[in-house]
């Protein structure tokens, strides 16, 4: 019954009608057991802006109860203060009601256990317990106890004792929160830094009174841009939950991937991951300085594969920047925004510096829907005529096919993905002549558009 809520990195779906008091209080009771059997003993649960947070709270923190576990509620915070919350070893486990960049009626929970992610198979695991549980008829209690707990504050402190050097910064900077809960981490840090901004949307509010909370649609990006045209020289716009960051200068709005390149520039020897949707010039330039990975796109793959290959730094280029240089690992927009004006504050350029890169023309992500049940088996078949030759595109050098498929060719790479939380397909496209780059995406999406024909 609530099957398509479990998704590969996280639980999201429609509060009431996916999330209630029967799926959510028997998440909490199955997961709760489960990281109960794996000698947890305490976990952190905090939540977002959004309107359904504390009824959500309320069935999670029951079933968790029911289960045994000590539960501590640190408030309303950015999904990275939970992992914070981890990572530094305050709690064996967090767990953070968020819906994320996802329209208002959306929620859902985001699963750390000590500094690894529950994703994957672990979810997969959950969704069958869940079932049984429902199946078997048994009910949770509503029981609400939760130790209030201060994460904040130590938090904060990390930022007074780690930039202090950022005191005095200069530049015209202008944030956008999107009405999310970024402001309630920003504006202490700026205030300890003795930093001065302006900050637009700091008030939390679940409604999303000014824009939708998604940094990566441009037209999310407009409050920024109009101020970007007098007095500011920076711009920084955060997602809902505070996991995502978009950086604006006067000329343009960088990307992830390139916001990884600016970061590794004043690394030494760093290693850097990137997902299946990054620049070419992000790897090749990296390279010459450093050494640059490709994997998986999503938080959890990413954080599981930093570790595996001794990251100091991943990125996506819907801008989830992870750090684990001077930092811990986990994908915080804040930090990262920090250590945009860390850089600036150190005189670098950062138009200057991607004028620098070799020109390239690519596309932003587009977006094809196709169901849950079917978004799979076209990337399957796309895979068929691929390696048959049955398709009509330029001669292939390489395919890579660790999260879809990305197809390289001598002017640029063509991209198809199936997102893990939504019911679309993902292309993306670059290369060094724009009209290839325009003839590669017709014939990409003609080829798709004909797949998902046959799958109705």
């Amino acid at each position: 019954m609530y099957e398509t809520i479990f998704r590969e990195y996280d639980i999201r779906g429609v509060f009431e009608r996916d999330l209630n008091e029967e799926s959510v209080s028997a998440i909490g009771v199955c997961l709760g057991r489960e990281l109960a059997g794996r000698g947890v003993k305490s976990v952190s649960v905090g939540f977002d802006a959004r309107l359904s947070r504390q009824t959500l709270f309320g069935f999670l923190v029951s079933g968790l109860n029911a289960a045994g576990l000590n539960v501590f509620d640190i408030g309303m915070l950015p999904t990275p203060v939970g992992y914070f919350s981890v990572f530094t070893g305050r709690f064996d486990a967090n767990i953070m009601i968020t819906g994320s960049h996802n329209p208002k009626e959306y929620n859902g929970f985001k699963i750390t256990v000590g500094s690894d992610s529950f994703f994957g198979d672990d979810i997969q695991k959950l969704k069958v317990a869940v079932d049984e549980f429902i199946k078997s008829g048994e009910k949770v209690e509503l029981n609400l106890s939760a130790t209030k707990a201060d994460v904040l504050t130590d938090y904060v402190n990390f930022y007074k004792e780690n930039f202090a050097h950022l005191n005095g910064f200069d530049k015209k900077v202008i944030f956008d929160c999107a009405n999310g809960v970024a402001g309630i981490t920003l504006e202490k840090i700026l205030k300890v830094l003795g930093v001065e901004a302006k900050i637009l949307f700091a008030e939390p509010d679940g409604n999303f009174p000014n824009h939708h909370p998604d940094p990566s649609e441009e037209k999310n990006l407009a409050d920024l841009k109009n101020a970007l045209k007098g007095e500011f020289e920076l711009g920084i716009g955060f997602d809902g939950d505070a996991d995502r960051v978009a950086v604006l200068t006067k000329k343009r709005a960088i990307k992830g991937d390139e916001l990884a390149y600016l970061y590794a520039l004043n690394m030494k020897n760093p290693r850097v991951l990137g997902e299946v949707k990054c620049s070419q010039n992000m790897y090749d330039e990296i390279e010459k300085f450093g050494h640059a990975f490709m994997g998986k796109t999503g938080h959890s793959n990413i954080k599981k594969a930093m570790k595996e290959l001794n990251i100091d730094m991943a990125a996506e280029v819907s801008g989830h920047i992870f750090f684990k240089e001077r930092f811990f690992g986990f994908d915080d927009a804040v930090y990262a925004a920090i250590r945009v004006l860390e850089l600036v504050k150190n005189g670098v350029d950062l138009d200057g510096e991607l004028d620098k890169l070799p020109p390239l023309f690519s596309t932003d992500e587009e977006k094809i829907e196709a169901s849950d049940e079917a978004k799979f088996e076209i990337i399957a078949r796309f895979k068929e005529l691929l390696r048959s030759g049955e398709c009509d595109l330029p001669k292939i050098l390489d395919i890579v096919d660790i999260d879809g498929v990305r197809i390289k060719f001598d002017g640029g790479w063509a991209l198809l993905r199936a997102s893990n939380t939504t019911p679309v397909l993902v292309t993306r496209f670059e290369g060094k002549e724009e009209a290839f780059v325009r003839e590669l995406q017709a014939k990409v999406v003609r080829i798709v558009e004909r797949l998902k024909a046959e799958e109705l």
